[in-house]
C-alpha cells in the first residue's frame, strides 16, 4: 500500500506499533547512518517514520467494505393530496394551534420603564 492510502489514525497506529518494536531493540529494516541517527537523537518514533515513508514496512491494513446488495431499490410511494385536502389540513392545524396557543400582548414602552425602575431600586 502507498503511504497516502492510510488514514491519519492508521498511520498513527502503524507508527506507534513500529516505534514500540524499535524501542524493544527490534532490528531496523532500513540502513540509517550513525550521523542520521544522532541527528534524530535515536528517537524510535522518528526511525519508524523514516521506515514508513520508505515503504519497506511489512504491515498491511485490511479495510472492510460494506456488503453489496443485489436487489433493486424500491421507490416509496407518497400519497398525492389535492389542493383542497391540503388547505383543509392546514386549516385544521391552524385551529389547533390557535386553541392551544397562548395569547400574547404587545410590549408597551411604559411597562418596560416601570420594570427597569423597580430593578434599580433593589
Amino acid at each position: 500500500m502507498n503511504i497516502n492510502d492510510f488514514t491519519r489514525y492508521e498511520r498513527a497506529r502503524i507508527l506507534g506499533a513500529r516505534a514500540f518494536q524499535i524501542a524493544m531493540n527490534a532490528p531496523l529494516l532500513i540502513k540509517i547512518s550513525q550521523e542520521d541517527l544522532e541527528k534524530i537523537k535515536f528517537d524510535a518514533l522518528k526511525i519508524a517514520d523514516v521506515e514508513l515513508n520508505s515503504n519497506i514496512l511489512p504491515i498491511s491494513v485490511i479495510k472492510p467494505f460494506p456488503k453489496k446488495k443485489e436487489e433493486m431499490l424500491k421507490r416509496i410511494k407518497t400519497p398525492q393530496l389535492s389542493d383542497e385536502k391540503t388547505k383543509k389540513l392546514e386549516e385544521k392545524e391552524e385551529e389547533i394551534i390557535e386553541e392551544e396557543g397562548e395569547i400574547m400582548e404587545l410590549a408597551q414602552p411604559e411597562d418596560e420603564i416601570e420594570e427597569n425602575e423597580e430593578d434599580s431600586e433593589e
